[in-house]
């Protein structure tokens, strides 16, 4: 590059992203994933130190602890986040908190073609650098209170391996941050086109959805050709690609930097230009950029319009597939050694399987009963379960005794509504008998006697408290008939009740 300003633009920016397919990126995680992944392999393991972004503005402010044995999360576990933030994306409504995936499917999403025992081991890394990696943030929201927020990115992971630890992942779940999903719920996201984005490296994937959030809240519909935003290189080395070295010449950072990664953004029409100057109030380089033809078409058909879709039927056959057989062996595992899930490394895939087998007769809410009650009658026996498959002899018991308890429960249940029929109709008929009586005392003499006259011939077969019940019976429904007041049926008063 030899002009006095480092720039690369094509017009308008006419080249357009071939396909386009939505991804939701909550808006904290966008401004969090910045500065919490490195982008040089070499170096993410050994940035262990605390990385502050906005120190000072107590609005905005974000502090982001890397874990100290692993570092910072690298590359692989941005290619990682990015993948599995897209297949959250297609879940749809309501928001889900998990993400399952299998081998295969990760090994697609992150351009792995082959998948070995040295790319599962990388996956492990690349998922536990983000796990363990700790984030405290606070905002204000928009009523004026400020909101602080202490979470891990991926708070849970399970894993399924075939046999040992040294067997690579078969299938794995995640579970995403509450405050993540409480903003996702809330639609406090930016719509980006993951399309566009796997045609980047993860330094450009990393630049595009920190442009397109920033060029969003500029955009009013009216003033493309005029947008532009400048940011400061060291800035961008820190808070959007998480530590990347500042270079103090404004050569390699063009040829050997972050160059080749903006001449590809505007390539795909996303940049109409950038330009790369020397700061004029310090030392170091602004960076200034341009939106181009992608970016407004993007917007008009995604950002404006970012409704998530309300099908979740892939997500409902994962869960099934994958995330609950994977809950059940852990939930397993806990309970056989009485180990919190957090401690627990893997399950075998044959756990799995037989959870699968488990999940076919008994839905997963009762689960937790069932695995409980196999492990005490196995106790009784002085059988120590070692696989989840120990607990098939107990199953056909269990699935008996549940009928039978359903069948009592059934039973109970309607002694006890006819128990209650019975009450409410000698409710009924108590209250009935004390209205018409009293309507009788009201009456003349003569009358009075002449219906108690009748309603006594009609009790002579009864005795007991039953002649009482049955004259009081009688005494009002002709006290009723006598004064013209029809009796409120039953069903009636019940409604009234109800009512």
């Amino acid at each position: 590059m030899t002009q006095a300003k480092a720039e690369r633009a094509t017009g308008d920016g006419v080249a357009a992203a071939p396909t386009h397919d939505k991804l939701y990126m909550e808006n904290t995680l966008l401004r969090v994933s910045g500065a919490l992944f490195c982008h040089d392999a070499k170096r993410a393991s050994t940035r262990t130190n605390e990385i502050e972004l906005n120190r000072g503005v107590t609005d905005k402010h974000i502090t982001i602890r890397p874990d100290p044995r692993l570092g910072q999360p690298g590359p692989l576990a941005h290619k990682v986040f990015v993948a599995l933030i897209k297949k959250h994306s297609g879940y749809g409504r309501p928001v889900p908190k998990e993400i399952s995936f299998t081998r295969r499917e990760i090994g697609r999403l992150i351009g792995r073609k082959e998948w070995g025992g040295k790319d599962s081991e990388q996956l492990s890394r690349a998922l536990h650098e983000i796990h363990y990696t700790f984030i405290k943030s606070h905002f204000k929201k928009a009523d004026g209170k400020f909101i602080e927020h202490s979470f891990n990115v991926f708070p849970e992971i399970r894993i399924e391996r075939r046999e040992f630890a040294s067997d690579p992942i078969e299938a794995c779940t995640i579970t995403l941050a509450e405050p993540i999903l409480d903003s996702l719920r809330d639609e406090h996201f930016t719509c980006l086109n993951h399309a566009l984005m796997s045609q980047l490296g993860t330094i450009g994937q990393a630049l595009y959805m920190r442009l397109f959030f920033h060029f969003a809240n500029l955009y009013d519909g009216r003033n493309g050709r005029a947008l532009s935003f400048p940011k400061r290189y060291d800035d961008i080395c820190s808070e959007w690609l998480g530590g990347l070295t500042v270079l103090q010449h404004r050569s390699k950072i063009v040829g050997e930097q972050l160059g080749p990664h903006l001449d590809q953004l505007v390539a795909t029409g996303f940049l109409a230009s950038y330009g790369i100057e020397k700061a004029k109030t310090r030392a170091g380089f602004v960076v200034t950029l341009r939106p181009g033809k992608t970016f407004f078409d993007d917007y008009a058909r995604f950002y404006q319009q970012r409704r998530q879709g309300g099908l979740q039927f892939e997500f409902h056959g994962e869960r099934r597939e994958v995330a609950d057989p994977l809950r059940v062996a852990y939930l397993f595992a806990q309970k056989r050694t009485g180990q919190p899930a957090a401690s627990i490394a893997f399950v075998p895939s044959k756990d799995v399987e037989t959870a699968k087998q488990f999940l076919a007769e008994l839905p997963f809410a009762e689960m937790e009963r069932f695995v409980a009650y196999g492990l005490a009658e196995a106790a009784r026996s002085n059988f120590d379960v070692q696989t989840l498959g120990g607990l098939k002899q107990y199953l056909a018991p269990y699935l008996r005794r549940k009928a039978q308890a359903t069948a009592q429960a059934a039973v109970t249940r309607q002694a006890t509504q006819a128990e209650d029929q019975h009450e409410r109709y000698a409710a009924y008929t108590a209250r009935r008998a004390s209205e018409a009586l009293q309507h009788l005392t009201e009456l003349p003499a003569a009358e009075q006697a002449q219906i108690r006259a009748l309603a006594t011939a009609r009790v002579t077969r009864f005795s007991g408290s039953l002649r009482s019940r049955m004259l009081d019976f009688h005494l009002a429904r002709i006290t009723a008939e006598r004064i013209g007041q029809p009796i409120e049926s039953f069903e009636g008063w019940k409604a009234d009740l109800a009512a």
